[in-house]
């Protein structure tokens, strides 16, 4: 008995013609569009069902020998990868619709993360980002990598939206009973330039960020060690 991870009636087709043959299999969408933008998915999570067809609809399968001719081998694995990523990727529109839905909250969490409000130094909330996104009539294509799209949508909303990209050299110092706990959280932040073990056990870090990410990166160490900590800005630079 094979187990469905994928629901057979929101699977879409993805199809690749080879010789004026159809090759088509039932796959998640947007498992199959990450799976296509090169994210290392099983392909068990990707597929429906682990079959190729010539008619995915109709649930008629290809013939053995015309798989071994058009791709040398009857491995399904092998050929749904080709598949997914040589083939093109059938959706209707609704999910066409919330894949653009996806891909701008995607971007616009880039853009808060990255940029700034040069006006206040603080980061754009992503609600702000998405409204001008939708007053500038930005046009998303959920088939491209969102940061890909990053470029074009901050020139589209600059007019509407002041954006400076900065970066920020933080000196932080954790109060010793928090200093293990904390290293993790730190050294994910951000590159981290000088590190001390201080005489009392504080751990004292110097590090660089974008200065987007700066608020978030405070309350994770504030929620961390109960607000047993120091933080201050040594350096900002444009980037």
């Amino acid at each position: 008995m094979i187990l469905l991870t994928v629901s057979l009636e929101k699977a879409v087709i993805s199809r690749l013609t080879i010789a004026g043959q159809k090759f088509e299999i039932l796959v998640d969408p947007n498992k199959a569009m990450d799976f296509k933008g090169g994210k290392a998915i099983p392909l068990d999570d990707v597929l429906a069902y682990p079959t190729i067809y010539k008619d995915a609809r109709a649930a008629e399968a290809i013939a053995e020998q015309d798989l071994h001719k058009a791709f040398g081998t009857t491995d399904i694995n092998k050929i749904a990868a080709k598949i997914l990523k040589e083939g093109e990727l059938q959706i209707t529109t609704e999910q066409r619709r919330q894949m653009v839905e996806q891909k701008k909250s995607r971007i616009a969490s880039i853009i808060s993360k990255r940029g700034i409000n040069p006006q206040t130094n603080t980061p754009h909330p992503e609600q702000r980002i998405l409204n001008a996104m939708h007053q500038a009539g930005v046009n998303v294509d959920p088939f491209i990598d969102a940061e890909f799209q990053v470029d074009k949508v901050i020139n589209a909303i600059r007019h509407l939206l002041p954006i400076k990209f900065q970066k920020v050299t933080l000196q932080v110092k954790v109060h010793p009973q928090f200093a293990g706990r904390a290293y993790s959280t730190i050294k994910s932040a951000g590159k981290i330039t000088n590190e001390q073990w201080l005489n009392d056990g504080s751990l004292q870090v110097t590090i660089e960020m974008l200065a987007g990410m700066m608020d978030e990166f405070i309350q994770k160490l504030s929620n961390l060690t109960h607000g047993n900590f120091e933080s201050k800005v040594i350096k900002r630079e444009d980037v």
